[in-house]
């Protein structure tokens, strides 16, 4: 019996030899072909790009020739590529759809399949919906073998990102900035644009490594560690990191505090508000912070909470005026440019942030804690039996759950997983205090998330929480 596929927040990731076999990926570019191939335009073509972990070159390779083979053209990226590279190709060329193979932040042991609809952003639920319906019926499509190209996707998407962000107005700053590609599919690109534009920088970890040695590919502590310590060694006036397919981003102050992408939200947010006077409203996931709340209301702008995954902000993003939209991973994207989250462009637009302001980062961090509150946020990734994580979300859940640690549980909300807000101090007008149970998309685990308006409370709860998690009662 075939080995069972599932699609995650993102489409589908799986251990490599285990679950990431070349059959599984195959029968995943068997079923995109067969969904694409309905299509009018699917004689528009598939754009098929790569990340560096292992197998994934090869892989990409499979997932073109199962879809040149339905008929449908291919343009293969000829070297690792961003994941947004691969979703602006799509819209640049009105193609059909864009696969990309790639395991984004997961651990070096890992690889899967993302697919991007032909808007040059995450497929929707109803796309996934139905690709998962073809994977069932085991679709693999024949028609009359069409060509495979290869491509550079790399070049067009930088001219791209180049264009949206003022490199000028970040050149003449005179910021030093720290660039780290977590040895992902954005090597070389910021310190490229960079160098061209005579940035002060410095880069770390643009080798290919598909081990990640020490790390995992994700833009959060500890794993820019090593960021961490070259913003302080460099003295630089800020450290900017991309995830594994470059999607993501991660910062560092110049002080070589961890920056969260919640504050990297609120920063672009205002910003785009405040300085560009950019249309629009605002969306964020369920488990980001609500100072977004809070500056969105201050400039009359609509908020729209999401459950989480990239996919449901981009469906949002087709449906209204939405100016930005991002998600807690440190996933943020712009209508106006893709209905698609891009760590490349995010850090170009903070460094755009810094020098309109003439601020380095961590001062821009300090003035939004001021004006809306002391915001903080905290994630524990809990690795634990599935019966454990099962009964912890529906202990959670119960209606007799009315306490966890020395607070009272307020309310509880369930959009996503469960969260609760609690009675905990607000010290003056910070935070609400929440926090989040929720079983993850993608790896066996449950996380733990929560804001709060302080760091002490912040860990006070995540480990009230972990203590409810495993108690078991």
């Amino acid at each position: 019996m075939a080995q069972e596929i599932k699609f995650g927040t993102d489409g589908w990731r799986g251990i490599i030899a285990d679950d990431f076999t070349f059959d599984n990926v195959r029968r995943v570019a068997g079923a995109i072909a067969s969904y694409v191939s309905k299509f009018e335009d699917a004689k528009r073509g598939v754009f098929v790009g790569y990340d560096t972990r292992f197998a994934s070159q090869r892989a990409a390779q499979a997932v073109a020739d199962v879809i040149a083979t339905a008929g449908i053209p291919v343009k293969l990226a000829n070297d690792y590529t961003p994941t947004p590279a691969v979703s602006y190709a799509v819209k640049a060329n009105a193609a059909a759809a864009g696969v990309m193979v790639t395991s984004s932040h997961n651990p070096w042991n890992w690889n899967g399949v993302k697919l991007k609809g032909k808007f040059g952003g995450s497929a929707t639920p109803a796309i996934m919906k139905k690709v998962e319906e073809e994977l069932r019926t085991g679709a693999t499509p024949q028609g009359e073998k069409a060509a495979i190209e290869e491509a550079d996707l790399r070049t067009p998407y930088i001219a791209a990102v180049c264009r949206f962000a003022d490199l000028d107005l970040i050149g003449k700053a005179k910021f030093k900035i720290a660039v780290d590609s977590m040895y992902g599919s954005g090597r070389g690109i910021l310190a490229g644009i960079f160098r061209n534009r005579g940035v002060q920088h410095v880069a770390i970890r643009q080798e290919v490594n598909p081990l990640f040695p020490g790390i995992n590919p994700e833009p959060i502590e500890p794993h820019i560690a090593l960021l961490q310590q070259s913003v302080l060694a460099e003295k630089c006036d800020a450290g900017l990191a991309t995830d594994g397919d470059a999607d993501r981003i991660g910062a560092v102050a110049e002080d070589g505090s961890f920056v969260d992408s919640h504050k990297i939200f609120c920063v672009l947010l205002r910003w785009l508000l405040e300085r560009k006077k950019w249309s629009g409203d605002v969306v964020r996931a369920f488990n980001t912070t609500r100072m977004l709340d809070r500056i969105a209301a201050k400039h009359g702008r609509k908020l729209y909470e999401t459950q989480i995954g990239f996919k449901y902000t981009a469906d949002l993003m087709m449906e209204h005026d939405i100016l930005i939209g991002g998600e807690e991973s440190g996933g943020i994207g712009y209508s106006r440019f893709l209905p698609e989250r891009d760590g490349v462009l995010n850090c170009l637009l903070l460094a755009n942030v810094m020098a309109e302001e003439g601020k380095p980062l961590g001062q821009l961090v300090a003035d939004l804690q001021r004006e809306f509150g002391p915001h903080y946020y905290g994630r524990r990734d809990l690795h634990i039996a599935e019966e454990i994580k099962q009964n912890a979300i529906q202990r959670a859940r119960a209606e007799n759950t009315q306490t966890l640690g020395r607070y009272r549980v307020l309310k509880k909300e369930n959009l996503d997983g469960i969260k609760f807000f609690l009675d905990a101090p607000t010290n003056g007008n910070g935070a609400e205090a929440w926090i989040l149970f929720r079983a993850s998309g993608t790896e066996p685990l449950l996380r733990v998330y929560a804001e709060a308006a302080s760091s002490e409370l912040v860990t006070e709860i995540l480990t009230a929480a972990e203590g409810f998690v495993k108690s078991g009662d």
